[in-house]
């Protein structure tokens, strides 16, 4: 018997669906739910257990309908799905249930669906090729660099300047506190964790002198000022450049040693940004080949996704949010195209992922849990039942599944044996 009354399209991807319970099973989940509160029920003048049905159902009226209401909605939303063949992207939003206690329930979904898209023919996209292999300048910066942070630190007889270190103490002056409390700072002059508007004010400071300069938290954040006191300036006096230095900064037994692990690890870095470089060109190629109708709720969702990363990353800082006073609207909108760009390759990727067959098998899976499992210091089990009570194990699956194709894509997987159909592993 079809529990879906109607389905109708209000919107880009998005279909809000009728569903109507039958009337012999709400009737049944109603008698089950008033037997499971008569054995827990404590009424005056009657033994646990021994309530009357039809007085347990008096008593507990609201909260028996509420639980039948609860149970029967996403149970029946599941069927609907199911029947409605929808391949839904999130969670349905559940309005107007219409409950006529013991007798019908009716409620509507509305939810977000993945849009249908051909994709076509991908092989032909230029992709950017980069230089991997670091120059002679770049491993010698590298090296200046590793002994600039083991260089020793001495007073500086001049004003500062950067890359020297400073000490001193910052006071913020709009502080509603009569008396602003002063924190103690030690930092490289320029260095890219510092504000910057910190650096610039402590370039040509002297010690024993102070200085004031204004910064804003944020771009929606209200100006504020503060003062610097300087106690001390420091210089850098670099090591020499010898195989001494070299067994300092790890096991090397020789500066070509040294030499050849920062070649090393500039060229795994810049074979890094290549790769990124052709994946951002492959997904804004396809995006550019295959403009979509964006589910707006899925695209609502990412944006929140990006505000509570930049709202982590903030506190990690060490800002306090409710004193920032952002404006988190205006936050969204700026972040809104780049969250349409990420649900748009997604979308892509995963119709791409399924036309051409790309599948990850258990044992890849299983792999991948385990890894996440020795990171969390679990077991695997933990981990998948974890992951699926959150409703991300087929979450994790997708992505693995998008990462798959795009290294086949970029050229970094040899193409693997045509599968008897290109079916979907969910």
């Amino acid at each position: 018997m079809s529990v879906v009354v109607s389905i109708e399209d209000v919107g880009p991807c998005r279909k809000q669906l009728t569903i109507e319970v039958p009337p012999p099973a709400v009737e049944a989940e109603t008698r089950r739910i008033v037997g499971e509160f008569r054995q827990r029920a404590r009424v005056p003048g009657f033994r646990k257990g021994k309530v009357p049905a039809e007085l347990v159902r008096q008593r507990y009226e609201r909260e028996i309908d509420q639980e039948v209401v609860d149970r029967l909605v996403p149970r029946y939303w599941h069927q609907a799905e199911a029947e409605g063949e929808l391949d839904v992207l999130m969670p349905p939003r559940v309005e107007q249930v219409d409950h006529d206690p013991g007798v019908s329930l009716k409620f509507t979904a509305t939810v977000e669906v993945r849009p249908n898209v051909e994709i076509g023919e991908l092989g032909d996209v230029e992709l950017p090729e980069a230089e991997t292999e670091p120059d002679e300048n770049e491993i010698e910066e590298a090296i200046e660099d590793l002994r600039r942070r083991v260089a020793e630190w001495v007073p500086a007889a001049r004003a500062a300047a950067r890359g020297d270190r400073l000490r001193g103490s910052l006071v913020l002056l709009d502080d509603e506190e009569e008396s602003p409390t002063e924190q103690p700072v030690d930092f490289e002059v320029g260095d890219e964790h510092v504000w910057e508007e910190l650096s610039l004010a402590a370039v040509g400071a002297q010690p024993g002198g102070s200085l004031e300069f204004d910064r804003r938290e944020a771009p929606e954040a209200p100006q504020r000022r503060y003062r610097l006191t300087v106690e001390a300036v420091e210089e850098r006096e670099l090591p020499e450049l010898d195989d001494e230095l070299a067994g300092k900064l790890g096991e090397f037994d020789s500066l070509e040693a040294l030499r050849e692990a920062v070649a090393g690890q500039l060229r795994a870095g810049k074979s890094q940004e290549r790769r990124l470089a052709r994946e951002r060109a492959l997904l804004d190629e396809m995006r550019r080949r295959h403009p979509l109708a964006l589910p707006d709720g899925v695209v609502q969702q990412e944006v929140e996704s990006m505000l509570r990363t930049y709202a982590d990353e903030m506190a990690r800082r060490g800002i306090d949010l409710e004193k920032a006073d952002f404006d988190w609207q205006a936050l969204a909108e700026r972040q809104r195209p780049n969250a349409e760009q990420r649900v748009h390759a997604r979308l892509l990727l995963d119709a791409a992922a399924k036309q051409q067959g790309t599948l990850v098998d258990e044992h890849e899976f299983e792999q991948v849990l385990a890894q996440l499992a020795r990171s969390e210091g679990r077991t695997t089990s933990a981990v998948r039942q974890a992951l699926d009570r959150s409703g991300r194990l087929g979450e994790l699956r997708d992505r693995l599944r998008r990462e798959k194709l795009l290294r086949r894509l970029l050229g970094e997987d040899e193409p693997e044996p045509e599968a008897g159909a290109a079916e979907e592993d969910e």
